[in-house]
């Protein structure tokens, strides 16, 4: 393998996304928002009157869709049947369903696979929650970032959303299929206290101790 991945994991609204564009605008990769493919894919299956939680109907659903990922000015994208769902992806009633279709492994199966498909194209940092554990195990570079839940409610308010962070908790950590937990050998970063440009600086550290090589990473 030619091209190397930072995986960023964590739970909702620990700065996953926001820590992943920095990374990426900063250190010149590919930023992959694995969020959204889930985000995707239920959308659709809302949009088509198909049952999250019925992973028959959900599996039979998801074989006639045509996911496309690709890249547009350094960050994934993700399209289903040719249309980008754009901000429908964090409305209330994608938000309330997609750890159903986390959870489901032929949704898991088909994602991973795209997902691993971005190293082919330069080298990535990807957020998600299974990506130092399932997607790139072997990678040195995973960060596990998290904040206290008092935090990120407020971030999700802030944001204009309404669902639970400790109800997808529970969702995301107890799934019987890629479950959300630490890889061993992730660092780990607790941002409660920082910023945004906080986070990086913090995070840039943590790749320089794991053997991160790049000139712009040194010149910190």
């Amino acid at each position: 393998m030619t091209h190397r991945a930072i995986a960023i994991d964590g739970p909702a609204a620990s700065g996953k996304s926001t820590l992943a564009r920095k990374l990426a605008g900063r250190l010149g990769l590919i930023m992959v928002n694995t969020g959204e493919m889930y985000r995707a894919i239920t959308w659709e299956l809302l949009r088509c009157g198909v049952d999250p939680g019925d992973r028959a109907a959900v599996v039979e659903a998801l074989a006639g869709m045509d996911l496309g990922c690709g890249v547009r000015a350094g960050r994934s994208t993700v399209t289903v049947d040719g249309v980008d769902p754009g901000p429908e992806l964090r409305s209330d009633e994608v938000n309330a369903r997609v750890s159903e279709v986390a959870a489901t492994p032929e949704v898991r199966e088909r994602l991973v696979a795209l997902q691993r498909d971005y190293l082919k194209l330069g080298d990535v940092v990807m957020e998600g929650r299974d990506i130092g554990t399932v997607v790139f195990p072997d990678t040195p570079f995973k960060i596990y970032i998290d904040a206290s839940e008092r935090v990120r409610s407020a971030r999700r308010e802030a944001d204009g959303e309404s669902d639970s962070v400790g109800r997808r908790d529970q969702a995301d950590s107890s799934r019987r299929t890629a479950p959300l937990r630490v890889a061993t050998d992730a660092a780990f970063l607790d941002n409660s206290d920082l910023d945004a440009e906080e986070t990086l600086d913090a995070a840039l550290r943590l790749l320089a101790e794991k053997g991160w090589k790049s000139t712009d990473l040194m010149e910190r």
